[in-house]
This record gives structure tokens, sequence and C-alpha cells, in this order.
């Protein structure tokens, strides 16, 4: 299960990647925000994340204006490595080389046909299992 956040600055391109995952069959929960009306990033960064933490959602999906503000919100949560992406190559090599559970992207900064690729590219890579990518998330956890 996928958990979906945004604040107002996300909420066209969430919109868009819920269509997407629609058609990919994939299972999603969104944990807001629901409309276009300005609301505080931190709340949803916080309930992507206690949804991954809890089980409840194995990976999550973060958006607003930039990306910025969701993604740090996030990771102050141990346990969570959100990554803020811009292209496929980072959403690629953040699931390989650090394991991240959330993509972050900004509304404002990308647009829908890039973040569905860079979706499909988040979700669909695994963690690599290298012995030196483990070491260094444990380094991170720690």
């Amino acid at each position: 299960m996928i958990a979906l956040g945004c604040d107002q600055g996300g909420f066209a391109l969430k919109q868009e990647i819920m269509a997407h995952l629609k058609g990919r069959g994939l299972e999603f929960k969104d944990y807001g925000s629901y409309d276009e009306q300005s609301v505080d990033y931190p709340i949803y960064a916080k309930k992507v994340a206690e949804a991954i933490l809890s089980g409840e959602c194995d990976k999550g999906i973060l958006i607003c204006g930039t990306g910025i503000g969701i993604s740090i919100a996030a990771n102050k949560y141990e346990g969570i490595r959100a990554a803020l992406c811009t292209d496929c190559f980072m959403a690629e090599a953040t699931r390989l080389h650090n394991d991240a559970n959330i993509l972050a992207m900004g509304g404002r900064v990308v647009g829908a046909g890039l973040a569905l690729k860079m979706v499909d590219t988040f979700l669909d890579t695994p963690f690599s299992n290298e012995e030196r990518h483990i070491r260094r998330i444990n380094m991170i956890e720690k």
C-alpha cells in the first residue's frame, strides 16, 4: 500500500498520481490534503510517515510546492528516509542506494509526465542490499 500526502502546492499533481496508480492497479491511501486550500505541510508529512512506520503502508509519496519542506518534515521521523527527487535517475538511485521509503516531489517543479515516470521508477526499483549501502543507512539511522 502506498501512502499519499500533499499540501495545496501538490494537490493537482497528487490527483494525477492517484489516477496513475489506479491505472496500474496499485493500492494507495490518500492522507490529504483534499483541496487547494492553504494548509501546513508538516501535518501531511506526519500522517504519511506514521502510516509507513506503523506498517499500514510500505512506501509513501509526498508533494508540496517545491518538495523541500515536506521532505524535511518527513525526515524528522526515525526510520523515514524521504528523498526529494527531480528526475528518474534520482528516484532510482535513492531506492538502490538509500532504500528510501518516501518519494518527495515539488508540484511546482516537475510536470505530471515526469512525475509519473519518477513514481514508477521509485516504486519499481528494489533496494540493492549491497553491504556498503546497508552500512551507510545504518550510520544515518544512528
